[in-house]
């Protein structure tokens, strides 16, 4: 069953300053954790998770942290929901469908349906989108630079 938890909302906040901050190189993770205020201890199980997954990569050295494997349009909130969410399946695997009759026939195809509804929303959404917000927001870059196109 899908839940929305902190740990995800960790990811996503990281995942998206990678993207939003990473445009002239590695984002080093002291700078998500003092830009987006996560806990060191959960954000370094998630980058390497990412990393595992194809979302992010990893660039080690004093000027390492982490890149964007793919594209930011080519990346989805979906994907990156879906590594935390089976990093926390793994963990628990208690399952909270019901196994009454009305439950079974009921409640339970309800549930699959919302989550199916929900995930298919979460993977049309990208991180070039969830850039665009920020940008459209006045969300500050470590990245922006003026520049001038004189000739």
């Amino acid at each position: 069953m899908f839940r929305l938890t902190k740990k995800m909302i960790y990811a996503l906040e990281a995942v998206v300053d990678v993207a939003y901050n990473g445009r002239t190189g590695p984002v080093q993770s002291r700078d998500i954790t003092r830009r987006q205020e996560i806990p060191q201890r959960y954000l370094e199980q998630v980058m390497q998770q990412l990393v595992r997954a194809g979302i992010l990569k990893g660039v080690r050295g004093p000027k390492g942290g982490y890149n964007l494997a793919r594209e930011r349009r080519r990346i989805s909130v979906g994907e990156i929901v879906q590594v935390v969410n089976n990093m926390d399946l793994n963990k628990n695997k208690i399952d909270d469908l019901s196994t009454s009759p009305l439950g079974i026939k009921v409640i339970n195809p309800l549930i699959e349906n919302l989550n199916i509804s929900i995930v298919k929303k979460l993977n049309e959404i990208t991180l070039q989108d969830l850039c665009q917000q920020a940008m459209i927001e006045g969300v500050e870059t470590e990245t922006t630079h003026d520049f001038t196109f004189i000739i």
